[in-house]
Formats: structure tokens, sequence, C-alpha cells
């Protein structure tokens, strides 16, 4: 209990040594204070949570104190019986010199190396390495650091910490893509058990093979990643459904039994067994789905192309010398000829520090160009979700507050309505926001994004503080958005589902990225080994240092199509015989292609056919009938293996088309 509110009621679950799981569930459902039983911070008030004695947890500590202490030495304090040997040393070096002293000694000489003492400042460095710190920062004090670069060294300190248990509650809060996918790395590789609250599905799905689900204040273990949870539980509410309906149907003849003979003699008796009966019979409650939260970007009123063109722009910042009044610069990224479309989708990348924030700024208009010039389209309406977007929130007024300030002569009612929508609801409308949760903030910030119906969308980490069901919401409604979109994201899932083309904010320049997140994670990977290129992957066939982002479709270079042009208007006879042969062979090779694809694409019409008959099938209720528990199954096998057929299928599609594309 926390306060008079029930968590958890009559919880039974087994986690076994070794395991990663997924702890998930709603806002509030109690994921934080299972952790803090875990730690010994909360007890059960019925009820046992056990764990080996013996074993070592560690946690990432959610306050950091503004020590004068170097961040690489605050990471490897996390290692605190390495601490205790080191203290242990100095204490026995520091006492004159003795048998018994330089037997201790010894002693704790051979735990250190047992400790791994000789290599804890390499492993440290490696490790705020990963997370985004440079050398020089590593020396800085921990009390120079903002809060969320203080919650990285925390991390750092429990990832330091030898541990048979790891708690990690929303790790990748403070993080950005790069250090999420080196921590994802080194989650796979450690060796002791690992319970992670977390709302980034694909995080989850790469490192997690259980997923404990809290929900109705029960816990509920599945086996597998996120994805496999998301099967089985869609699986689950089918059958409940049916199961219900059953119910239902037996509780009304019961009675209809009762209601028509408990008032005759002859009957009674069975009236009153049948009774008896309705009384025992347990309450099947339905098995919900969190209730769904969707929304969508209305269409932007005008549409000028371009958009915004930047030529020869530096970005970054300006600052004034307090005494003297002298100006400076301070330039991020270079040189960028910039041009935005209409309905163009871009993912940002960029490692941290690089500049994406600095560039989203200036795009935005938040930051003027340090050089160069920056023109942007009659009617462009940007809506831009900065990184601390929240925070700009005035938290002593209301929802209604925030966006009647943006739209002073709309009807109170209209404005409520509106909200309504956004999952404010009653009096929380009025209410102050300073209590709502990070997640509700963020939708209130998302909601006055929309209400303005932009054309062109910047959104500078927009999953910060919101949950899984929020962030399928936005990826949802994003991947509708009829405007253009630039995103900076660490969530993958929101990246690949909302975006059709990425561009890399590095070594100071704008340049184009023609891999896929997996590419990028690669040359992220290499790059922080050390065995990284400067050339990133396709981009250095492209051998520019400009990027002037026009449209998702290549087009020829100029010189290349003048050089043709006369090359044409020459074409001898054997030139043509030449150029006829390779239309030819060109045929020859796609023909086969061709059939495959179009057998390809009658197979996966017939097992489309064959998915929906199956489906109707189970919608039926009578399925769920005892007797009918044989076809039941057989249906739900049918269903697996056209499923999976269908995806075979489906790649296979996909890698037809890519050969006829390469042809082409």
């Amino acid at each position: 209990m926390r306060g008079v509110k029930p968590l958890l009621e009559q919880v039974d679950v087994t986690l076994n040594p070794g395991d990663k799981i997924g702890l998930i569930g709603a806002n509030g459902a109690g994921k934080s204070s299972l952790f803090a039983m875990m730690r010994g911070e909360l007890h059960p008030d019925q009820g046992e949570i056990d764990f080996p004695a013996k074993w070592r947890v560690a946690y990432v500590a959610q306050e950091t104190p503004p020590l004068e202490r170097a961040a690489l030495d605050y990471a490897i304090d996390g290692d605190v019986n390495l601490r205790k040997l080191e203290a242990e040393l100095a204490r026995l070096e520091a006492e004159p010199e003795s048998s018994e002293n330089g037997i201790a000694m010894g002693e704790v000489y051979s735990a250190l190396a047992d400790a791994d003492a000789y290599t804890v400042q390499s492993r440290g460095e490696q490790l705020l390495l990963g997370l985004g710190f440079t050398l020089d920062q590593m020396k800085q004090p921990v009390s120079s650091f903002s809060g969320g670069w203080r919650m990285r060294l925390n991390l750092a300190q429990a990832l330091m910490c030898p541990s048979d248990l790891l708690l990690l509650d929303e790790p990748t809060n403070h993080l950005d893509l790069d250090a999420i996918i080196w921590l994802e790395d080194w989650l796979k590789r450690y060796t002791g058990t690992l319970l992670i609250i977390s709302h980034d599905r694909d995080f989850l799905d790469e490192i997690v093979n259980v997923i404990v689900h809290i929900d109705e204040r029960k816990l509920k273990r599945y086996s597998g990643n996120y994805s496999s949870f998301e099967r089985q539980r869609a699986a689950q509410m089918i059958l409940a459904a049916g199961a219900m309906e059953k119910q239902q149907r037996k509780r009304a003849h019961l009675e209809s039994f009762i209601n028509r003979f408990k008032a005759k003699a002859s009957k009674a008796r069975q009236a009153q067994s049948r009774m008896k009966a309705l009384a025992k019979m347990e309450e099947l409650a339905p098995l919900r789905a969190a209730a769904e939260f969707s929304f969508e970007f209305r269409e932007p009123l005008n549409a000028p192309n371009p958009l915004l063109v930047m030529e020869d722009v530096d970005a970054g910042y300006r600052s004034e010398n307090e005494k003297t009044g002298e100006i400076t610069s301070k330039t991020i990224v270079n040189h960028i000829n910039f041009s935005l479309q209409i309905g163009q989708r871009i993912g940002l990348l960029g490692v941290n520090g690089a500049g994406k924030s600095t560039l989203i700024k200036t795009i935005a208009g938040e930051l003027a160009p340090l050089t160069g010039t920056a023109t942007v389209g009659k009617g462009l309406n940007i809506g831009y979700f900065a990184q601390h977007q929240v925070e700009m929130l005035r938290h002593d007024e209301s929802p209604l507050w925030h966006l009647a300030k943006i739209a002073p002569t709309v009807r109170e009612q209209e404005l409520r309505n509106f909200l309504g929508g956004f999952n404010f609801p009653g009096t929380m409308v009025t209410s102050p926001i300073a209590p709502f949760s990070g997640g509700e903030k963020a939708r209130l910030a998302l909601a006055l994004i929309v209400w303005q119906r932009p054309n062109l969308l910047l959104l500078d980490e927009p999953t910060n503080h919101l949950d899984l069901e929020t962030r399928e919401a936005l990826t949802e409604a994003l991947a509708q958005f009829e405007g253009t979109l630039v995103v900076v994201s660490h969530d993958r899932h929101l990246l690949r589902a909302t975006t059709d083309q990425f561009i890399i904010v590095a070594d100071g320049k704008l340049q184009p990225f023609d891999g896929d997140l997996d590419d990028y994670k690669d040359w992220m990977m290499q790059t922080k080994l050390g065995k990284g290129t400067d050339v990133l992957p396709a981009a250095g066939k492209a051998n520019q240092t400009d990027y002037p982002v026009t449209s998702p479709v290549a087009v020829p270079a100029p010189a290349a199509a003048s050089a043709a042009a006369p090359a044409s208007a020459v074409q001898t006879k054997e030139q043509k015989r030449q150029a006829a042969e390779d239309r030819q062979r060109l045929s020859a090779q796609r023909k086969p292609l061709e059939q495959k694809l179009k057998k390809v694409d009658e197979q996966m019409a017939k097992r489309s056919t064959q998915k929906s008959q199956i489906e109707a099938q189970l919608a039926e209720p009578g399925i769920y009938d005892a007797a009918n528990k044989p076809r039941l199954i057989k249906l739900l096998a049918e269903q697996t293996d056209v499923a999976r057929e269908l995806g075979e299928l489906e790649s296979e599609w996909l890698s037809l088309h890519e050969q006829l594309e390469a042809l082409a």
C-alpha cells in the first residue's frame, strides 16, 4: 500500500538468476515502489520478497550531491568494496612497519588484485566514454554538471559496482541515441540478474528475455521480449473475452430459471440450488488493455515550398562579456547549405554534443545564424518541441490557461473539448500543472503544438517522460502528419516508423547518412572502440561537406547530365547495337524476377485471404465454448502458420523488389 492506495494484492511471481527482466505497467501502477522494496527502502504490508542474502544489489541513486570530486573518481566510487580496500591500504601504510602490518598489507594487495583494482581507471574511462563524457569532462568536478549529466554519473556508479542484481529505473531518460546503443551492448554482456523499468520498446526487445507486467494490482510473468509480450497479451485478451461471454450466457440462463420458478413449490428447491450456484460463480473481470490514447495532427493550413533555405550558415552561440561588452561567437556546426521541402521526413543523428539541438534551434529561429542567410517560405508555421519543453510550461497555471494564451479569441468550451481529447478531463483542465506527472506535462506541450496546425514540426527528444502508450500514440500521429518533419530522438521505434531519410551532424558539419539505424549503430560502436573512420556509411561516395536536403529522390548531377548529352548526339551504329544488346540482357535478367514477384504476389493475396477467414472464425462467440476447444486450438495453430508464411513471403517480396531496383 502507498497511503490508502493498494498497488499490489496477493501477488506471486518467481524470477530466475541470470534473467533479464523488463518491468512494465501504467504510470502509478507501482513499478518504482516495487524497486524500493527490492532495495529495502519500503516493506510489504503482507507477504515476502526473497532473494539470496549474499547477492550484491546495484541501483542508480536518485540524488547527486554537488561534490568537488572529479567525475571519474565519482564513477569509480560505485565499486564500494574497492574503495574500502583502498582506504584500508592507506591506513596500513600510515602505520609503523611490523610483521603483522606487512601480512595485512599483503592480504589487502591480494584482495585489490581480485577486485581488478589495476584496471579500474581504464574501465571507468571506458564506461564514461560510452555514456557520452569526454576525457576532459572526466576531470571536471561533479558540481559543474547539469542534472541530466549527474544522472549519467549515477548510472556509471551503478554499472561500476560489481553486482548480482542490477535495478535500473528508466535508465534511458537522460541518454541520447549513441549512449543508449552503448548501454544496450553493455547490458547484453551483464552476467547478473537485471530488472529494468523502461518505456523504450526497442531497448527492451534487445535486452530482456522476461517481461513482468503490473496490471489490476497483479504481477504477470511472460517469457520473451516486449514484442513477444504484446503477442501473448493479445491472444489472452481474445480468450478472456470468449470466457467472459460464455459466463454471461450461463449467468443469464440461471437468472432466467430463478425468476420463472422460485415462486413455484415444485421447483423451489431447484431454484434455490441455482441461486447458490449463481452466488458461488466467480465474477470474471474483463482482461482490459490500457485505456487507449490517440490523437492526430490537424492538416496544415498552407504548404510553402521550399519551407526553408539556409545558405553558408554557421550555427552556434553568441555571448557578451559583462565587463567589456565584447560579443564573442562559438560555432558548433559550420557551412550549412540546407533546404527543407514540403513532405520531407528527416531523422537527425549525431553523437552527444555534436550540435543536433543547436541546428534544430537555428532552424526554429531560436538562434540567429552566426554567418550566412536563412530564408523562410511565406506561410511557414513551425511547431517546435524543445528538449526541455516541459520545463518551459508555467507550473502554477492550468492546461486551459496555456491553451487560452495562444488562442485568446476561441470559446472556452472549444478549448476544453480539445484538451479533453488529450486526456485532460473535468477539473484537471483547470488545475495547476505543478503536481502533474512528467508524461502529463509532455502531453500538454504536444497539445499546444497540435493546436497551432504547423507545416514544419521540429521535435527534439519528444518522448522524454512519455510512457509506452503515449509514445505509440505520438508515433501513429507523426506517421500520418501531412507536413514536414525533422526529429531528434533516442526512440528507434519512433524514428523507424516516422522518418524516411537520415542526416547526421558530425565533425562540425551536416552530412548525408545513407544507411539505416543498424548502420548507424555499427558505425557508432566502431567509433567508440577507437576503430572508427571519419567517413560515414555511404556518405564518403558523396564527397561533400555541405548537405542540401532537397528531396528524398536522388537527382543526377548537372555535370553528369551535360556530359551525357553530347555523347548521345554522336552515337555510332556500334553504340546503338551495344545499347540494344544491353536492353535485351537487362530484360532477360528482369523477366524471371518479375515472374517470381507475380507468383509471390498471388501467394500473399491467398495467405491474406486465409488470415482474414481465420480471424473471422476466431471472432465468432461460439468458438470459445468447451465443445469447440479442438477447433479453437486448430484455428490458433493455423493463424500462427499463416502469419509466419506471410512474413516470409513479405521478406521475399522485398528482396525481389530490391533486385529489380538494382537492375534498373
